[in-house]
């Protein structure tokens, strides 16, 4: 997927002016939303489990090489292979092979934010293989040659009649006066095509929310059992994975599911949680012959140690985004790469370039909801603070902006002067804004009055001199 971060500002813009959109962000938002609060508020122990959450992962980072060959180890005991990959062109090219060896001309695919990051899809495509979507909303993105606005809903930015639409433009051999009376009647001819490509696939790809090192394990959770058939119908099963999903034990994987819905959809757990352990044995009755993991890098081992390393912490449950008021306005696709949002103004950074994405650790008010509701309590704020510090280090913030904060150092060094500049200032504003109580236009301030009002200032000079006059009043 093309990086297209350095353009956050103008795909904000066209997001703010796209009335279908604002449509549907309305929509969906709220429902995670009071979903989630409910969901919580039904589990006393909730911000224990938090606690818990955070430590097993911190105590996984901290050995992560131990508990990495650990998992290589019984997955190999299992019958299954890793195959370990530093760079996104390495897993790329060990998926390719695997599917070749497969002999593979159909690959079904379960939902997984990994393959967006690697490219997958159109990599085999481009070596003659046809990858399919199995998720319900990653199948109507691959018709419309869309990436995901979301990282668990990855139609997000779409309604009901875009999907009714498409449908009707893409399914030509379907009669064009069918009635799509409820969501079922979308769901149920979603079912209908893929019903074939489950039965056709030669390889299933899915990705996993944990692996488990004590057995060899990859976890998947889906809403909708096309994870389930897409790695247990086809010869050969991928699971693709990032090297920090791997956790010690069985006991710890559950501790993180109990949070990973509760935080994603406001469920107890999700209508499937799987588990696959190597491949078919003997007295099984269905399973892959071949069971792939895919162990990818990518990035994330230059996090470990730095600032940045709590990020890894993440499980992927969007908590951070639904919340987000930024998010929320504009989308996923603004973001400009696979992970959007708070997380994704972390994760996007550290894996390609803050020289890339020097804007989305700024797309936040700094209101502290993601960090309040994430279920792994990661700093998201303060590490966005920590990018936007090398940002400014490494001189990619604008002159203008660059000159201004010179400027207000330069200030608020010397206290006097600062003192005066801002009774000056607040004076001015004063003058200028008599009679209207509020500025809808201000020189260099467009910024700020192009989308809000600025209050004039009331009487009584700057909060400085209202402060000593209070604290002079408390002391008379």
């Amino acid at each position: 997927m093309h990086v297209t971060s350095p353009a956050f500002k103008e795909n904000a813009a066209r997001a703010l002016a796209n009335p279908g959109l604002q449509k549907a962000l309305g929509t969906a938002k709220g429902a995670f939303l009071a979903r989630r609060a409910a969901a919580v508020a039904a589990l006393p122990e909730f911000e224990r489990l938090r606690e818990i959450g955070r430590d097993i992962k911190n105590h996984t980072l901290a050995n992560l090489d131990f508990y990495l060959e650990a998992y290589e180890a019984k997955v190999k005991a299992a019958g299954g292979q890793v195959h370990w990959c530093s760079t996104a062109d390495d897993a790329r090219a060990t998926v390719l092979a695997i599917c070749r060896r497969a002999g593979a001309r159909t690959v079904t695919k379960g939902k997984s934010m990994i393959s967006e990051e690697l490219g997958i899809n159109q990599h085999l495509e481009a070596h003659g293989i046809r990858p399919v979507e199995t998720d319900l909303g990653e199948y109507i993105l691959q018709l419309r040659q869309e990436a995901p606005s979301h990282i668990i809903a990855p139609a997000f930015h779409l309604n009901r009649e875009d999907w009714e639409a498409d449908f009707r433009r893409l399914h030509t051999d379907l009669p064009a006066d069918r009635v799509f009376a409820e969501r079922r009647d979308i769901m149920t001819e979603a079912r209908g095509k893929l019903r074939g490509s489950f039965l056709a696939a030669d390889v299933g790809i899915t990705g996993a929310n944990f692996l488990i090192a004590e057995t060899g394990s990859s976890v998947i959770v889906t809403n909708e059992g096309n994870g389930d058939l897409t790695q247990t119908l086809p010869r050969v099963h991928i699971a693709l994975a990032s090297i920090e999903k791997v956790v010690p034990t069985l006991e710890d994987a559950t501790s993180l599911l109990r949070l990973l819905a509760r935080s994603a959809t406001g469920q107890d757990f999700s209508v499937y949680t799987t588990f696959s352990t190597g491949a078919r044995r003997e007295a099984d009755l269905d399973g892959p012959e071949e069971y792939h993991v895919v162990l990818i890098d990518n990035g994330r081992s230059n996090m470990i140690g730095t600032d940045f390393q709590e990020m890894l912490r993440c499980i992927r449950c969007a908590a951070c985004m639904n919340h987000c008021p930024v998010y929320g306005v504009v989308g996923g696709h603004a973001y400009g790469w696979v992970y959007p949002g708070p997380m994704g103004s972390v994760l996007t950074p550290s894996l390609v370039g803050i020289e890339k994405t020097a804007l989305l650790p700024n797309a936040s008010t700094f209101c502290g909801r993601c960090e309040s509701v994430c279920p792994m309590k990661i700093p998201l704020p303060k590490m966005m603070r920590h990018w936007r510090e090398r940002e400014f280090e490494r001189h990619l913030t604008p002159a203008g902006i660059r000159g201004n904060l010179g400027a207000w150092a330069f200030l608020a060094r010397r206290p006097g002067l600062y003192r005066l500049a801002t009774r000056a200032a607040i004076g001015a504003l004063g003058l200028l804004g008599r009679g209207k109580g509020a500025f809808r236009s201000l020189p260099l301030a467009g910024g700020w009055t192009g989308g809000r009002d600025l209050p004039v200032p009331e009487p009584g000079g700057t909060f400085m001199a209202r402060h000593a006059k209070t604290r002079r009043q408390r002391h008379a």
